[in-house]
């Protein structure tokens, strides 16, 4: 079955030429898919689309049998906290918040993923945590004294508490060498077994894609990516 669904999907920045162009693309539900393509070719754009940060001028986003293109702002905000994880680059934890406040941040925007919890809410973030190999001793430290392996948890652990249906994960490794990543990576899909979600892993990193169900070059879908190229190439 599928989470995600896009068909006809185009987006430009204002004033420029047209940077996605995607008859289809889809990601079944539990799935693990690797998405890769060089900087500047609209990966991460992708990503705020399927998030509902960003509209497309035309085209359909169905997540999880819900049309986001259709959602008012406010509604996009609301689905986003309910059904979405997203793992970004820098992590962008609050840097003042202990790593325990930090994974619990979802659940004040919330209902929905706090009522998906079997257990409390700070239980469940302790589990996540100590999955993740996070030590109880700096689960009260701010996010600020922990190092960067450390900081990757924290984002990992409030990315899936709640058990949002899909994750995405925005080249969360660059900064890690080869060993470090394939921990993490299993330690990932580990617990998105547990929850069943599917997981978008955008990245430039090939060695990466083994791990995973199925591997997409944006430039496989997206026709504009091809056509600017053929462009710089005349």
């Amino acid at each position: 079955m599928s989470l995600v669904d896009i068909h006809n999907l185009h987006f430009a920045w204002q004033g420029r030429q047209e940077l996605l162009s995607i008859d289809a693309f889809s990601v079944l539900t539990g799935e693990k898919v690797f998405l890769h393509g060089p900087s500047g070719t609209g990966k991460s754009t992708l990503l705020a689309l399927l998030a509902g940060v960003l509209l497309p001028s035309q085209g359909t986003i169905v997540v999880g049998g819900q049309d986001i293109t259709q959602m008012s702002a406010a509604k996009r905000d609301a689905w986003r906290a309910d059904q979405l994880g997203f793992v970004f680059q820098q992590f962008n934890l609050l840097p003042w918040l202990s790593v325990m406040d930090n994974v619990l941040l979802p659940l004040r925007f919330s209902r929905v993923r706090r009522e998906r919890l079997q257990t409390g809410s700070k239980a469940e973030a302790g589990r996540l945590l100590r999955d993740l190999r996070l030590p109880a001793s700096l689960w009260q430290q701010p996010a600020a004294n922990l190092s960067i392996g450390q900081q990757q948890r924290v984002a990992v652990a409030r990315a899936l508490l709640g058990r949002p249906p899909l994750l995405i994960a925005d080249e969360p490794t660059s900064a890690l060498d080869a060993d470090t990543q394939q921990a993490f990576l299993d330690l990932l899909f580990n617990e998105c077994a547990q929850h069943g979600s599917a997981v978008l892993f955008v990245s430039h990193d090939m060695r990466l894609s083994h791990s995973f169900d199925r591997v997409v070059a944006l430039a496989s879908i997206n026709h504009a990516v091809h056509d600017n190229r053929l462009e710089d190439l005349v």
